[in-house]
Parts: C-alpha cells; sequence; structure tokens
C-alpha cells in the first residue's frame, strides 16, 4: 500500500512539472475568409492584451462577416473592418486605450488597429501592413498604432488585395472599385 501511495505522489509531482514546463498558452489564431483568399493571423495576446481583446469581441460577435476592405494602399497598408460593401458604417463598440508604446513594431505583414487623429479612438477597424511602416511606431513625441498581431498565412492574399484598382467612393479614397468581401472572422486552433 505505502509503494502504490509512493508511486501515486511521484506521478503526480512529474504532472505537476510537466505543467509547469508547459507554455501559459498558444496564441490566438483568426482566420479572415475574404473574396481573394484566407488570411490567417496570430495574436499578440501578452503584449496587446487590449486590442487583441477588442479584435477577438468583434470576431466572436460575428461583426466582421460581410465588411470590406474599404482602404487599400499598394505599398503601405490594407484597412477594413468597419464598413460594408455599400460603404454604410457599422456601428461600434466604444474606443479602447491605445497601447502602441507595447514594444511591437508596424512591419510588413503585421496587423494593428486603425484609429482617428485622437490616440484613443481606435474600434473595430484594424490595417494590415503591406510594407515596414516605422513611421507608424510609437517614438518619443509620437503616439503611434497599436500592432496586435501579425499574418502567419495568407501574406500573397494581403499582396492580391494591396493591388486591387481604388477609386474615390462617397468621398473616400483608396477604396477598391470592386469591394473586397471579409466573408468571416473566426478563431482557429
Amino acid at each position: 500500500m505505502l509503494k502504490k501511495i509512493a508511486f501515486a505522489a511521484c506521478s503526480l509531482l512529474f504532472a505537476a512539472n510537466l505543467m509547469a514546463a508547459q507554455p501559459a498558452g498558444k496564441p490566438t489564431h483568426v482566420l479572415l475568409t475574404t473574396d481573394m483568399g484566407q488570411i490567417e493571423i496570430e495574436l499578440e495576446d501578452t503584449k496587446a492584451p487590449i486590442s487583441t481583446q477588442n479584435f477577438l469581441g468583434y470576431v466572436d460577435s460575428g461583426f466582421y462577416s460581410n465588411t470590406i476592405f474599404h482602404r487599400v494602399i499598394p505599398g503601405f497598408m490594407i484597412q477594413g473592418g468597419g464598413f460594408t460593401s455599400s460603404m454604410m458604417q457599422k456601428p461600434t463598440k466604444d474606443p479602447i486605450q491605445n497601447e502602441a508604446s507595447n514594444g511591437l513594431h508596424n512591419v510588413r505583414g503585421t496587423i494593428a488597429m486603425a484609429r482617428t487623429s485622437d490616440v484613443n479612438s481606435a474600434t473595430s477597424q484594424f490595417f494590415i501592413n503591406h510594407r515596414d511602416n516605422e513611421s507608424l511606431d510609437s517614438t518619443p513625441g509620437h503616439v503611434g498604432y497599436a500592432v496586435f498581431g501579425k499574418v502567419v498565412k495568407g501574406m500573397d492574399v494581403v499582396d492580391m488585395i494591396a493591388q486591387t484598382p481604388t477609386t474615390t467612393k462617397q468621398g473616400m479614397q483608396n477604396v477598391p472599385g470592386v469591394p473586397i468581401l471579409i466573408k468571416s472572422a473566426k478563431r482557429i486552433d
């Protein structure tokens, strides 16, 4: 009986050591399914918790389904997550606090929160950097734009979207002439 108790205790300690050695958790991944293909994004849950939770709130509610990439500038970025194909802006939750000083940088393939000139105005809209955009990073005297993840699959889709011919619609410049639909945004394992 004593051997069984000792074996159980050793097994429990071994299992506890294994669990302690595991990372805190895998990063969250989101799959954007667009008219032009799929884009898989890995989120920075730890470094950008406010932006990540905000984005996931919109993902989980289905908010991004049937929105478009409404601002496309090749060699800069593609922006989406706020307008329908008829250029109607969707109602959003309250703005979030800017966390651009999280140590992440606006380099090619990263996703960041779009905002107005008010540094704490980000809601649902995001952009994917088409190139390194150091001017969007947080520096002394410049708040910057909060990066909260990166494209891990589908950068070729981002490149295709970035090359789409654009026009001016309802006073907005750089709008794709043919809408580029975000069919869905879902968490994946």
